[in-house]
């Protein structure tokens, strides 16, 4: 028996890329599931990193992990290879419809690298993160491509002519499987059910992407003074993920009637913190003494907002914020610079160290602590649990 040989190399690619995207499926589960599991063998350094770019947005699309469609692609490649003796089953002759599935492979090849060249400039230039396993399902593409494809304008009019054919012949089951899969392109674009990560991500997205707190509140209280619901929160100015906590608190004094936010400085930068064995957050000693210096100024709560839209690095940039907010600038400079405003600092690291505060955001609410940030929604059913109520 006459063995095809171009056929027998397509099927190994094709099993070559399904382990590869198993492989990948596999990291992108430990990466995004696994909080405390060891980096993958594929993790070398800052930039070829697979667990990083299994980490990022890009590597889904609708809702689906890549490695899933890249799984679907290679079972489809080989499912191609092997039609022709599929036909012959009895129960199975609408697959007559497949008439030459040589050029559908080269074509489907064909748009699976042009894909990855897509993917690969996304990662080089937009998340700068090189997975290499990747890289390897880029080649194995640009093989099933070269080894199917003798002339691929003729097997892209061929590709066509099939699909158009068949779509007629068989124009109930086409619709029926078009509604079924954007249906389910939809479902898993909206809800996520395979990137649950992802959704997270977005939302915390949409709050980094305010330039300004919408939700900003002049003054040193925020919430109501006779709160059910009081949440100590210890914060440190440079902390991207405080800045978004920020604004979701106040969102959160908005809409609840009975809560009361109670701020605690505490910046992850040696300047000032010497319970910190890490420098993480050089500059947050100097935006907190602003802060404190605004508080003796009756607008502790606006100033804290500005420190984190604007990030000021010089007294000068510290000045501008106090005069913008119309502050006395000599009372200001002089609270700034002033031993009391250090020993308030000193007091609150104290006091965050005693509660082994060692991650901002920290919420003790109602005694309780929680770290870090979350989901609006979670933070809403969770004040709802301690017995926020919705204003009326």
């Amino acid at each position: 028996m006459k063995i095809d040989k171009a056929k027998l190399t397509i099927q190994i690619l094709a099993v070559i890329g399904f382990v590869l995207t198993i492989k990948l499926a596999m990291i992108y589960y430990v990466a995004n599931f696994q909080k405390y599991a060891l980096p993958s063998f594929c993790n070398i350094n800052e930039f070829v990193d697979c667990d990083g770019a299994a980490r990022t947005t890009s590597s889904q699309f609708w809702g689906i992990p890549l490695a899933y469609w890249g799984m679907f692609f290679y079972l489809t490649v080989f499912f191609l290879t092997i039609v022709d003796k599929l036909k012959n089953i009895k129960f199975l002759g609408f697959l007559e419809v497949f008439k030459n599935p040589k050029s559908y492979i080269a074509v489907l090849g064909c748009l699976a690298f042009i894909i990855s060249m897509i993917l690969a400039g996304i990662s080089v230039f937009r998340i700068n993160k090189l997975c290499i396993l990747c890289v390897i399902t880029y080649f194995v593409d640009l093989a099933i491509a070269l080894v199917a494809s003798e002339n691929i304008i003729s097997d892209i009019k061929t590709t066509f002519v099939d699909f158009v054919a068949g779509a007629k012949k068989y124009t109930k089951t086409f619709i029926t499987l078009l509604i079924l899969t954007c249906t389910f392109l939809i479902y898993t674009g909206t809800m996520y059910p395979f990137t649950p990560q992802i959704k997270r991500i977005k939302e915390m997205q949409k709050y980094q992407r305010m330039k300004i707190n919408p939700y900003r509140v002049k003054g040193n209280l925020l919430g109501n003074e006779k709160a059910d619901v009081v949440i100590e929160l210890y914060s440190d100015y440079v902390c991207p993920l405080c800045y978004v906590h920020n604004i979701m608190l106040h969102k959160a004094v908005h809409e609840y009637s009975n809560i009361k936010i109670i701020h605690h400085n505490y910046p992850f930068d040696k300047e000032c913190n010497p319970y910190i064995s890490v420098n993480m957050h050089p500059n947050a000693c100097f935006m907190a003494k602003g802060a404190i210096a605004a508080r003796k100024q009756g607008n502790y709560w606006e100033m804290s907002s500005l420190l984190y839209e604007n990030q000021p690095a010089k007294i000068e940039d510290m000045v501008k914020l106090a005069k913008k907010l119309n502050f006395d600038e000599k009372k200001f400079m002089q609270d700034f610079e002033s031993e009391n405003t250090f020993k308030e600092l000193e007091n609150e690291l104290k006091q965050g160290d005693s509660l082994e505060i060692n991650a901002t955001p920290t919420m003790i609410i109602n005694g309780h602590k929680h770290v870090g940030v979350m989901q609006y929604h979670q933070l809403q059913e969770l004040l709802e649990k301690y017995g926020a109520k919705k204003r009326q």
